[in-house]
């Protein structure tokens, strides 16, 4: 899944933009396994969850295993998607981490000072006006504000420590305090399972089963889709979706083709994205 998570981002992952595909993805017959392609530095921790949330829920109900892969980067909210899987594994050069939780704003009291600019808020309620950036910071705006993020970085504290157990090998204050590593070091404190990407992956796990196809929609910053698709035939393909674009329509990407020497296998993995590349493994 690439791009941020919420809002304020030109390219975002949420629920109403990845739902069809993730349902598109687990309702593929003999489906074994569903690999997840991440490449985010973060966003929403409410979207974050929501998603990571609803594909556990599937796979728990498909009784099928999430495989996470991590492009450039899985950092604060696209590690928490990270997580969603139940092993990880990066590039080399891959960044991976940022398990924190950030409030950035300006202050322009002074400046509208400067310019004999009056400010009018009024308000119902002491606290309704918090971090207002035409007043000067309140000791109780801190407070409200440290303690959400305390909150909300305990959320994504418990949920990394779930999903990855025993397999985190340092303490808390390193893990947790907002620091990135590349692919080495995240395998060392456990942050990940191994550096792999996921062509080889497959390649390696599932052979000569799958074929690679390729098509291209539209042209420029468009979206690439590109799907693993089954040599038995098959009426659809897993669609792929690009944040500016809508959900793809599975006839424009490419018809399988039969190999009847790989008639007895039995495979389906999908893969899917929500950005440029979306991939499935079909039987």
């Amino acid at each position: 899944m690439s791009g941020r998570a919420g809002f304020g981002a030109q390219q975002t992952i949420s629920m109403d933009n990845t739902r069809k595909m993730i349902d598109n993805a687990f309702k593929q017959r003999n489906l074994k396994a569903v690999l997840l392609s991440v490449n985010s530095p973060g966003g929403s921790a409410v979207q974050s969850d929501l998603v990571s949330s609803y594909i556990k829920a599937k796979a728990e109900k498909a009784k099928v295993d999430v495989i996470v892969f991590v492009e450039d980067t899985a950092g604060s909210g696209g590690y928490w998607l990270a997580c969603t899987g139940k092993e990880i594994y990066a590039c080399r050069s891959s960044v991976v981490g940022s398990i924190g939780v950030i409030s950035q704003g300006l202050g322009f009291h002074k400046l509208i000072e400067k310019y004999d600019i009056e400010r009018r808020t009024f308000t119902a309620g002491e606290n309704k006006s918090v971090l207002d950036p035409l007043a000067p910071i309140k000791e109780t705006d801190l407070k409200i504000i440290r303690s959400l993020l305390n909150n909300i970085h305990q959320h994504f504290i418990d949920h990394v420590k779930e999903s990855r157990g025993t397999r985190l090998t340092a303490e808390d204050k390193v893990l947790f305090n907002g620091e990135f590593w590349t692919a080495k070091p995240a395998l060392e404190l456990g942050l990940i399972d191994g550096i792999d990407t996921l062509d080889a992956y497959v390649e390696r796990n599932y052979g000569d089963t799958v074929k690679v196809y390729r098509a291209k929609k539209g042209g420029g910053l468009s979206s690439l889709f590109e799907t693993f698709l089954p040599y038995l035939p098959f009426s659809a393909a897993l669609p792929g979706v690009h944040q500016a674009l809508p959900v793809a329509d599975s006839t424009q990407l490419p018809l399988l083709t039969h190999d009847p020497s790989l008639a007895q296998q039995n495979l389906n993995v999908a893969d899917f994205q929500t950005s440029e590349i979306a991939k499935t493994v079909l039987k």
